[in-house]
């Protein structure tokens, strides 16, 4: 018998199941996964090796896959990721402002120089509830292009994002180098930083030292734009 929301899929045990709807929701709520010391703690494991053994399990199964040489190398596979954007990342919903609890920006084109969240960089506002972010977000970020694709955020996606000037390693960050914002995962090493992209037909950008870079926030959450009109 088939699992029914993933038709595709061998069917799951019950401990499974919770463990990938609290990948899923993970991602949906910040653009990427939990690491395996997140999960021990969300269900109750007495030890990450125990949330490693259940993810082992789902690899099997074609669930997801683990890429190793990082504590958030999981990504959704086929029809887990399809249903993954199909229901779990939320659609804007847009509600009377008098009713709404946040006003977030949506930032456009962004100027060499300026601040991000300057007056001439806001296309238009949203009003969203902020029960859909467990961080406050400060503006919505448009994206552009597939780097970042392996954990679900895709091409013309909202991002939700919170200001910040530092990040830890593993983060999904809004990081502006020269000219250019962009979107990845920030690490910081011995030779220095690097901005990782989730898409293996992108290379990775190495920031030299004498390269203008700054962190411009932390992406906090993520809302599917096809409702938009």
């Amino acid at each position: 018998m088939l699992d029914e929301r993933y038709p595709e899929s061998p069917k799951l045990t019950a401990r499974q199941q919770q463990i990938l709807d609290l990948i899923e929701s993970a991602i949906a709520r910040t653009g990427a996964p939990p690491t395996r010391a997140e999960i021990a703690g969300e269900l109750g494991f007495k030890s990450a090796n125990a949330a490693e053994e259940h993810l082992q399990a789902l690899a099997r199964k074609g669930v997801i896959e683990l890429v190793s040489g990082t504590s958030r190398g999981i990504r959704l596979r086929g029809e887990t990721l399809r249903s993954l954007h199909a229901s779990r990342i939320k659609q804007l919903s847009l509600p009377l402002p008098s009713l709404a609890q946040l006003a977030l920006p949506l930032i456009g084109r962004v100027a060499a120089g300026h601040p991000i969240l300057a007056q001439e960089h806001v296309d238009q506002t949203y009003y969203l509830e902020s029960s859909l972010f467990q961080r406050k977000p400060d503006y919505l970020l448009k994206v552009r292009g597939m780097s970042m694709r392996d954990v679900g955020i895709m091409d013309g996606d909202l991002l939700a994002v919170e200001q910040a000037k530092e990040a830890r390693n593993g983060q999904i960050v809004v990081a502006r180098l020269g000219d250019e914002v962009t979107v990845k995962r920030y690490r910081r090493g011995k030779s220095g930083i690097e901005l990782l992209p989730e898409n293996p037909d992108f290379e990775p950008i190495v920031v030299g030292p004498e390269d203008p870079f700054e962190i411009e926030g932390l992406v906090v959450g993520l809302i599917r734009n096809t409702m938009l009109i």
